[in-house]
């Protein structure tokens, strides 16, 4: 079973992009907070940040292939409805 996920026993579920995508722009958020500190702590911690948004944009990418991939393939997503997985099993 699923918890953030969209799944047949998980309708209300989300898409994995839209969680990360999400959670990308809450870290942007707390970059600009700290945009503007030198202190050396508050810039390891944007350099961090950083490699950390870069990440985040790799798996948006791709969560979002696989997603038009299965589209495409098994046309869209019943999971939402209860519907069964497009792939793997139940």
């Amino acid at each position: 079973m699923t918890r953030f996920l969209v799944s047949e026993t998980n309708p209300g579920g989300r898409k994995l992009e839209d969680i990360l995508i999400q959670l990308r722009a809450e870290v942007l958020t707390r970059s600009t907070k700290i945009s503007e500190d030198t202190r050396p702590e508050a810039l390891h911690v944007m350099a961090n940040n950083m490699k950390v948004l870069e990440h985040l944009s790799a798996a948006i990418e791709l969560a979002q292939d696989s997603t038009h991939l299965l589209d495409r393939a098994f046309g869209p997503s019943e999971a939402a409805h209860g519907g069964p997985p497009r792939i793997g099993v139940a």
